[in-house]
């Protein structure tokens, strides 16, 4: 996100109301006392790491701007005697999911003694009532093995739902706080529940846990899922490159997800050495000219005699673009098969222009990405952020996000994270990285 006019006023935090209410953790206020600290509102990490920005704004006399740290307070706003919670998931599927959930039901019960806790089934459905879900009530003991599992326990639906209808549940059903669990979609819906329970003067926190394999939630450096879903697209990569050197002249193309955001592709790609071209949506290509994808695969083929390609499902849309302005119920484009495309359109090619007959083998993982259960990583970074969540929570923020900045747990505005997506620059070390480890061409665009 760098090259953004952020400023301090732009990551500041709502509070429902001041915090009267002594935590219950038992932990301290004074440093060398060999317990760990309560942390505070004037704790921050620093949106800017580069020293001669930061000099540049202190002698402007510009305040510095700085997300607020994300921990346990020594006061909170609710009294957990009193306090019901509902956890919501929305969106498709994620490795980590279940973890979070069951992070913030252990939390919840054995640290701050909040004990009526409601899972809403179904997503957003969930709080209306004319589609007849059940909340379901939330235990330690109804969640201890959840996160072996992947998925979600409480499912999930894609698209909005009625805010008012769903502020009115929370009020009937005598909600202090709601946690999100999605993607950019569901922070969106999580925004205008805020803004409504806002304008009704209610004692409702919102707090939004970033969910989404892509990794495009802005103002959050990694999403939790995301190292699963590249490492088992790593393995497919690893089948591709066997399937290519296994036969003369070899091809072999994995898609994985990725629908704005090329995270997952590239990450693939470092972690598993093997591919030579990685395709994302962010850096545009041709397929035909001197410069073009089927030109560098050739002579890739004819230098080395098999060739390995990983492309992100939202790569090449001009090739696939579907007719209309057709949409999912989350209200995202609906994408062609970018994928299958490349897979006829290179065999096509080499038929009809070159004197080599290519072995073409196509593997598409996607949804055994989104399925799978967490890693040992993701697991550990899940707990983190659902532990932070509670914090924040009964602390009494809300309209805010969990999120990581320089390794560090934050706490971001629902409303600045929702404000644009987060994208791979061309200019990115991630991207450098890329070209430097698989030997691709700096560009793949005719002059």
């Amino acid at each position: 996100m760098e090259g953004l006019d952020i400023r301090d006023e732009d990551l500041r935090i709502d509070n429902l109301g001041p915090a009267t209410i002594p935590s219950p953790l038992g932990l301290s206020t004074e440093y060398g006392d060999d317990i760990v600290n309560y942390c505070s509102d004037s704790q921050s990490v620093l949106y800017e790491v580069d020293r001669d920005t930061i000099v540049e704004q202190v002698r402007a006399g510009e305040t510095v701007p700085a997300f607020e740290r994300s921990g346990p307070r020594d006061m909170i706003y609710f009294e957990p005697a009193k306090t019901r919670v509902a956890i919501v998931t929305c969106g498709g599927l994620c490795p980590g999911i279940n973890n979070v959930i069951r992070s913030i039901v252990m939390q919840l019960h054995y640290r701050y003694a909040v004990h009526t806790i409601y899972g809403i089934q179904y997503g957003y459905q969930g709080f209306i009532p004319e589609y007849g879900h059940e909340a379901l009530l939330l235990t330690p003991q109804e969640v201890e093995d959840i996160h072996e599992k992947g998925g979600s326990i409480l499912a999930s639906s894609r698209g909005p739902q009625d805010v008012g209808e769903i502020v009115d549940c929370l009020e009937r059903m005598n909600v202090s706080l709601l946690f999100t669990i999605g993607g950019d979609g569901t922070l969106r819906g999580a925004e205008e529940i805020y803004r409504e329970i806002t304008r009704r003067g209610l004692k409702i926190a919102v707090i939004g846990i970033p969910k989404t394999v892509d990794n495009d939630i802005a103002f959050v450096k990694n999403t939790f899922g995301l190292e699963t879903a590249f490492t088992v697209a790593a393995e497919a990569i690893r089948g591709a490159h066997t399937e290519a050197r296994g036969a003369p002249y070899g091809v072999g193309i994995v898609k994985v997800m990725g629908r704005m955001s090329g995270f997952i592709a590239a990450n693939a790609a470092l972690a598993l050495n093997e591919v030579n071209y990685v395709l994302i949506p962010e850096i545009p290509f041709d397929l035909e000219g001197d410069k073009g994808l089927f030109k560098a695969l050739e002579d890739r083929l004819r230098r080395r005699r098999h060739a390995v390609i990983i492309v992100a499902e939202g790569a090449g849309q001009k090739y696939v673009k579907l007719s209309g302005d057709r949409r999912d119920d989350s209200g995202n484009p609906v994408l062609g098969d970018i994928g299958i495309f490349l897979k006829t359109a290179i065999k096509k090619y080499f038929k009809e222009h070159t004197d080599l007959y290519i072995n073409v083998k196509y593997i598409d993982p996607s949804y055994m990405v989104r399925s799978l259960p967490a890693n040992a990583h993701d697991s550990i970074y899940c707990m983190q952020l659902a532990q932070n969540a509670v914090h924040a929570g009964m602390a009494g923020k809300t309209g805010m996000l969990v999120g990581n900045w320089n390794d560090e747990i934050t706490h971001v505005p629902i409303k600045l994270a929702t404000s644009r997506r987060k994208f791979l620059s061309p200019e990115d070390t991630l991207w450098l990285n890329v070209l430097e480890a698989t030997g691709q061409p700096m560009s793949l665009v005719n002059d």
